[in-house]
């Protein structure tokens, strides 16, 4: 998969107008360019769920995972809306403030669009969001358009209910409970629905597939052509987390390998735009996309006077705004310069997010993947990992880590970090892999690799 590919498909995705890309450019799920500089918040308000998917388990919860369904707070409307006033004061980079969970918001609709009004009685100036199953969606897309949501995920996994009835155990919809191919098929139908509903009305959507190995993995080309032809802006694809307690664990499931991942895009890539940066967050989840200060910035910790500051946050949209168009400035620059034959790079990036090279090697727990040529610089994957470095937690277990570690980058020529050890360079390097210690904008960086300009930090 190659920026060259993704430019080559682009006719056949959905067009981005003026609207769309004013709906995108601040969004950090909606937009790569976003996600390094702006910030989102999940708020748990919701905590029923009308669907039993196999892989889920809501009840398990440890602060250091990532993933759908996990929370360590639920809040009221009211406490909701008092911790999003103090965090956007003191995190003015905040653009988006969303529901998604940690069961279904439209299973819970009072406390959900209570949340948002109270909001946005006192903030005009975030946009919101929000993710369901869809099963409850057709109902509610008015009072969505009403609130101001303009941007909606829906989590579709099969748009068959042959497959479907593999991924769901129940449904419980108007008063009954549905198990089997009949439970799929309710819910197949209310999604695409709902989804029709929302872009008839202007609502930008994304929908989310969790790619489950020999259950939907050779089916979710179709679901991508499905959901295009409804309006769907993004397509993301997400790899199976296997969950404690879920039925899914109980039977020997696993997540998808790095080549299964790999085909399942380039399958998909052709019918809609895919997401590539996605960190499958948890349902409290707060700060950019890839850091999560959730657990720093609980409610008991919030000060009890709390102010907000528009004219703050309008200072950090001028700034970041500015960051943005540097990063574009050198992409351009990068097609410009190009003359006979580049290199074509494939890195794996440790960064703590704002679009720089600014993450230990051994502290990372995920890895950006790019490709940069002539043609551009894409990012195509986040890969997660197990941290290297982890005290005494991980003594006597450092080879088996780095050997993991190696795997899941094995497709790449670089990593770059702010520093790494030298041991894990010494077995990067003795597999391929040159590691380059900087401390730089990504895509400068990159841009740097493909002119072919040596850089220091790599093996002498």
């Amino acid at each position: 998969m190659t920026a060259c590919k993704g430019a080559c498909q682009s006719s056949s995705r959905r067009e981005i107008t003026p609207e769309i890309a004013s709906l995108v450019h601040d969004h950090p799920c909606y937009s790569e360019e976003a996600h390094y500089h702006y910030a989102r918040m999940h708020l748990a308000v919701a905590p029923a769920c009308n669907i039993q998917c196999r892989y889920c388990n809501r009840l398990y919860d440890c602060v250091n995972e990532s993933r759908p369904g996990v929370t360590s707070e639920v809040l009221s409307p009211e406490e909701a809306a008092r911790k999003t006033i103090a965090v956007v004061g003191h995190m003015p980079h905040v653009s988006v403030v969303g529901i998604a969970g940690p069961g279904d918001p439209l299973a819970n609709p009072e406390k959900t669009f209570r949340t948002f009004e109270l909001i946005r009685e006192k903030i005009s100036d975030v946009r919101f969001c929000l993710s369901t199953n869809g099963l409850a969606l057709p109902e509610h897309v008015d009072r969505l358009k009403a609130l101001g949501i303009h941007h909606v995920t829906i989590t579709i996994n099969a748009v068959d209910p042959q497959m479907g009835k593999d991924v769901y155990q129940w449904v419980h919809f108007d008063h009954k409970r549905y198990t089997g191919a009949d439970a799929a098929a309710i819910l197949i139908e209310r999604q695409l629905l709902g989804l029709q509903a929302l872009t008839d009305n202007g609502i930008l959507c994304k929908v989310n597939s969790v790619l489950i190995p020999g259950i939907n993995d050779s089916h979710l080309a179709e679901v991508s052509r499905e959901v295009r032809s409804r309006g769907a802006f993004l397509h993301n694809i997400m790899p199976l987390i296997v969950v404690q307690g879920a039925d899914y664990a109980a039977h020997g499931f696993r997540g998808p390998t790095l080549a299964e991942r790999k085909r399942v895009e380039e399958q998909c890539g052709g019918e809609v735009r895919l997401m590539h940066h996605c960190r499958q967050c948890r349902s409290d989840a707060l700060g950019l996309l890839g850091e999560d200060l959730a657990t720093e910035l609980t409610l008991e910790k919030l000060p009890e006077e709390v102010v907000s500051s528009p004219e703050l946050r309008q200072r950090a949209r001028e700034e970041i705004e500015a960051d943005i168009r540097k990063i574009r400035l050198a992409g351009e620059g990068l097609k410009r310069t190009a003359c006979g034959e580049t290199q074509r790079i494939v890195a794996a990036v440790a960064s703590k997010g704002h679009g720089v090279i600014n993450e230990h090697f051994g502290h990372a727990r995920e890895f950006l993947i790019y490709e940069a040529s002539s043609a551009g610089i894409e990012l195509v994957q986040v890969r997660k990992v197990d941290q290297y470095c982890r005290g005494s937690e991980s003594c006597g277990d450092e080879e088996t880590l780095l050997a993991d570690i190696v795997v899941m980058l094995s497709d790449c020529q670089y990593v770059l970090c702010s520093r790494i050890g030298p041991d894990p360079r010494r077995y990067l390097e003795q597999k391929g892999i040159r590691c380059i210690e900087v401390y730089d904008s990504i895509h400068d960086v990159l841009a740097r690799l493909v002119h072919g300009e040596e850089l220091y930090g790599g093996s002498n």
